[in-house]
């Protein structure tokens, strides 16, 4: 036996050569009958073995079992460890090392299939007389015929077809594999690929769905039911028929005994030992569908699906399980609230991402998964609306020209636009009149000024700028781009005011943290890694100005949550979209609400501040009550750009 086997059987016999082993016989009085199983002799089989060898040399290579990999569960879990789900083929499975694997589990195995494993070559020809004698005295079906080897040959390499050419097929495998592999190696590679039934391939994964634990946690009562599902997994398993499962343990128990392997004691403890069964598990729905989804989909364009469901990756996510449980709650909440106020808003999206790393901490995509799987974080392009108009203003202070102070025209006879005239106008139809601040044009979210700041600065910069946030959707420089006309994820804006939320540093969002291999090579790492993209004093002076917004005479006072924050909100045209979209240092929270139909209103008098806001209230509240209050850093700590021009 290998010395690295983690047990030791409490009998021992001479290794015998398996050609020799095939003329031994068994005899045995029953009930008069006189059972004589002489088989043939030792050149008779030599002869055979030599000429089976011959007649089945086009069978596979078992080497290449040395690099087999076979198909594992990928496993994705939230940033604290929790699991999400788990992707896999037909096969789910998670493969283990040996020493992992219970000693209790490894010796009932052995026990009910292949009792002299370590003393065999690969075949075991008494086998099939043993396997008579054992199961008369016992009464019923405890040992069958074939070893491990030439079972694990079966399951590898033949069909399950039975026939007499398969046997003799899976007896010259297993021959070839004892010659190549060592019976650690065997009995490994037997447990991780063997069939526990209901999807489960392989012993960790029927672990964790037969009792919730990993193989190596295994106690003996566990191990003996374990043992007994092997023949027949899907007619033996507890979740099947527990009484069957429990005459199938004690079968194995008392295989045991007979063994001398455990004692009559143990044996009698271990049935009567209560068992927590668990609930089958390989198709189990994913706990968060939308950010598994989304997780999927990344592995998936990364890899292709097969690493997915075969390669036995581990996915850990930035996602908080009960920041997203939550979420969803109040997604679920507000938007049955704002309908029965009269709103015909038939989605609500929101998404969360912490500036510090950029880590996305929360996505909902829509109201209810069940009714519809598409997510509108990621992939709904809606207007921002009047939430665009911080990206014009960093502009303007970053071009060194402008200032929260500096004064700018609240009219306009209009611009050319393409072959046509555009002339903006503020909220409700206000054309202006003056001059206002920066600060009080952004504050109460005037039109006017905002296009007229676009057109000196240049649109072509403020392009370039929502480039450097990470908003990849295409955006045109017509002259109402500062009105956000154009569609942006909600993934987009609230990683883009993240990085104001960071004062201007910025890392590559993300969903994925880490990612392992099945041998626990990190494929992909995510770690932080800030960089300065923004001017700093620009984005002080932007800050200072959008927690204006939250204030009374602002937007947004319904967003007000009694600590620093700042923030802007979106209406669109025909309030089809509303928006409010808002930071502190530890968190940027973006909220949307519309229609899946672009062309439906929300109804008339709905905005932003008075329908998106109190919900990125709501939220914040509850993700930040065991967060520290933060400030953020004044402008004043850093020196203003100087005008290029």
């Amino acid at each position: 036996m290998s010395s690295s086997t983690t047990f030791k059987l409490k009998t021992k016999r001479p290794k015998i050569n398996a050609a020799k082993e095939f003329v031994l016989g068994v005899t045995k009085v029953a009930g008069g009958t006189f059972l004589s199983l002489t088989l043939l002799t030792t050149s008779v089989v030599a002869g055979g073995l030599a000429g089976l060898a011959i007649s089945f040399r086009n069978l596979p290579d078992v080497r290449v079992l040395r690099g087999h990999v076979p198909a594992q569960t990928s496993y994705v879990y939230d940033v604290k460890g929790v699991l999400l789900a788990s992707f896999h083929s037909e096969e789910h499975r998670q493969t283990v090392e040996l020493n992992e694997i219970s000693p209790e589990l490894k010796r009932a195995v052995l026990a009910i299939e292949d009792s002299n494993f370590y003393y065999h070559e690969g075949i075991n020809p008494t086998s099939v007389a043993r396997a008579i004698l054992v199961n008369y005295r016992s009464g019923g079906v405890v040992e069958g015929a074939s070893t491990l080897t030439m079972q694990l040959a079966k399951n590898m390499f033949l069909s399950h077809q039975r026939s007499y050419s398969r046997k003799l097929a899976e007896a010259i495998l297993a021959l070839r594999i004892e010659q190549v592999f060592s019976k650690d190696e065997i009995l490994d590679m037997y447990l991780n690929n063997i069939y526990w039934g209901h999807n489960n391939y392989g012993v960790q994964t029927a672990a964790k769905s037969y009792f919730n634990k990993p193989a190596s946690e295994l106690n003996l009562a566990e191990s003996a039911m374990m043992a007994g599902i092997i023949q027949a997994p899907e007619a033996f398993s507890p979740f099947a028929n527990y009484e069957i499962a429990k005459r199938r343990q004690a079968l194995v128990l008392d295989r045991l005994v007979d063994l001398a392997w455990i004692t009559e004691e143990e044996a009698q403890a271990a049935k009567v030992e209560p068992l927590g069964v668990g609930k089958p598990q390989a198709w189990q729905r994913s706990r968060l569908p939308f950010v598994t989804d989304a997780v999927r989909e990344d592995i998936i364009n990364r890899f292709g699906s097969d690493m997915l469901i075969k390669g036995g990756l581990n996915v850990q996510t930035t996602l908080d399980y009960n920041m997203q449980i939550r979420a969803e709650e109040i997604v679920r909440n507000a938007h049955q609230n704002i309908r029965r106020s009269g709103v015909q808003a038939d989605q609500m999206a929101l998404v969360a991402i912490d500036p510090r790393t950029h880590f996305v901490k929360a996505v909902v995509g829509g109201i209810d998964y069940e009714t519809s799987q598409f997510n509108r974080v990621l992939h709904s392009r809606r207007q921002p609306g009047s939430a665009f108009k911080p990206f014009v203003f960093y502009e303007a202070f970053a071009s060194g020209k402008y200032t929260p102070s500096s004064s700018v025209a609240n009219y306009s006879k209009g611009f050319r636009d393409g072959s046509g005239m555009y002339r903006p106008e503020n909220y409700g139809g206000d054309m202006g009149g003056g001059d206002v601040s920066i600060n009080q044009a952004l504050t109460v979210s005037l039109n006017i000024p905002a296009v007229v700041v676009g057109q000196e600065i240049g649109l072509d910069r403020v392009i370039d700028l929502t480039r450097t946030l990470g908003i990849e959707s295409p955006l045109q420089p017509v002259v109402s781009l500062p009105l956000g006309p154009i569609g942006i994820t909600p993934m987009e804006m609230a990683s883009a005011y993240a990085t104001f939320a960071n004062n201007g540093w910025k890392s590559d969002t993300t969903m994925i943290l880490q990612v392992t291999d099945n041998n626990g090579n990190v494929i992909i790492d995510n770690t932080p890694k800030p960089q300065l993209v923004l001017d700093e004093w620009s984005t002080a002076s932007l800050t200072t100005i959008l927690q204006n917004v939250l204030r009374p005479g602002g937007t947004a006072p319904a967003a007000n949550i009694g600590r620093p924050a700042a923030g802007k909100t979106g209406t669109t045209s025909g309030e089809r979209d509303v928006w409010f979209v808002g930071y502190v240092p530890q968190l940027s929270v973006a909220v949307w609400i519309g229609n899946d139909d672009f062309n439906r209103t929300l109804g008339r008098g709905v905005t932003g501040g008075g329908t998106a806001a109190p919900v990125w209230r709501q939220f914040m509240n509850m993700a930040l009550e065991n967060e520290p209050v933060l400030p953020f850093p004044a402008a004043s700590q850093f020196k203003r750009p100087e005008s290029k021009d």
